[in-house]
């Protein structure tokens, strides 16, 4: 089983989300609200879909019930600590990815 450490996860979800959202993204700062930085290219169908890969990259499930989604999925900096969260429970409870 592969760990993945905290400290690679920003990089990561850079790569991941450049992949999918495009030229558009490259000069997005992570702290900048995505649906005002790339309007409709950040819509809800979008969101689904960088959500679903998140998962598939970093070995997590989001609930789209119980997270606040409007609230993690908004920025990158949110993205990267709500993932690095996910990883460090998951270490912790002996289910490292």
């Amino acid at each position: 089983m592969t760990t993945t450490s905290p400290d690679t996860v920003p990089t990561r979800l850079r790569t991941l989300l450049a992949a999918r959202l495009g030229p558009a993204y490259a000069g997005v700062a992570d702290d900048a609200d995505l649906r005002v930085s790339l309007g409709d290219g950040y819509d809800s169908l979008t969101v689904m879909e960088c959500i679903a890969a998140v998962e598939a990259e970093f070995g997590i499930e989001v609930d789209l019930v119980g997270d606040d989604v409007r609230h993690w999925f908004a920025t990158t900096a949110r993205m990267a600590r709500f993932v690095a969260d996910r990883l460090e429970d998951a270490a912790a409870l002996g289910s490292d990815r």
